[in-house]
């Protein structure tokens, strides 16, 4: 299917390894011109090669914390022209309420929570003025599937599910859309670690990660994969009606109840 996204630009946030990494490679492959900012200049490196190596494109990279706003004013000013933003940068530590101190809350809100609002009120502006572009936030099941052991989290990825519907309703008025993906557990480096670990401290060996995946939906994660299809599809055209929701890729988990 040509979703008739080529010739188009694409900035991707979060984009050196995970979820991020694979859109930035699903979207280059359909002939998008991308853009990719993360933290870590070795792994922003590594993928604009894999890009050029697999699809010919020159992504162009950016190394920035979006944690600093000065960032995002970095970023509007060097991609001015950008036709579709995915928000994708940052992870939000689990833990209950009183194992999550203040600093660790600002700090993680900063880079996901207010790092999204950020990006989306200076791009926003930036594709009102030609009256067209799309602005997908990849939040999170947690905002969803509440849990007290995770509450930083599920607190952040429900205002951000608040934000992109407040938003993405209004949206069409500019000639924008706003989606949002709630992407369940994902087998991405992040998640296979802390399995990994996990499977040491049950099992003795890091080899039988997957075991603990049995209780998920289908018996597995979901894939990187699955998660970018959806971005590729909500960013083209196919997806022009769309705006103002929240896609949820969790295999039915958040309105599963209790998964023992």
């Amino acid at each position: 299917m040509d979703l008739g996204l080529r010739g188009r630009t694409a900035l991707i946030t979060g984009a050196s390894k995970g979820i991020g990494k694979a859109i930035s490679l699903e979207l280059a492959r359909e002939g998008v011109r991308v853009r990719l900012t993360a933290r870590s200049a070795a792994g922003l490196e590594a993928v604009r090669n894999e890009i050029k190596a697999t699809s010919g494109d020159d992504a162009i990279i950016f190394p920035l914390d979006l944690s600093d706003s000065k960032s995002v004013d970095v970023l509007a000013r060097l991609c001015d022209n950008v036709d579709i933003l995915i928000n994708n940068a940052g992870a939000i530590p689990r833990g209950r309420l009183d194992e999550i101190d203040e600093k660790r809350w600002r700090n993680a809100w900063d880079l996901k929570v207010f790092g999204y609002i950020n990006m989306t009120r200076a791009f926003y502006a930036l594709m009102k003025a030609r009256g067209k572009g799309t602005i997908i936030n990849i939040l999170g099941n947690g905002g969803e599937r509440l849990d007290a052991g995770y509450i930083c989290g599920s607190t952040g990825n429900a205002a951000l599910m608040a934000f992109t519907r407040a938003l993405g309703g209004a949206s069409h008025r500019d000639g924008l859309r706003v989606v949002g993906i709630n992407p369940g557990p994902v087998a991405t480096e992040r998640l296979v670690s802390l399995m990994q670990k996990e499977s040491v401290d049950r099992f003795g060996t890091p080899d039988r990660w997957t075991e603990l995946t049995k209780p998920f939906p289908f018996q597995r994660a979901g894939t990187v994969g699955e998660i970018a299809a959806m971005v590729v599809l909500l960013a083209s055209d196919r997806s022009s009606y769309t705006t103002g929701t929240v896609i949820t890729i969790d295999g039915g988990m958040a309105n599963a109840g209790s998964l023992i």
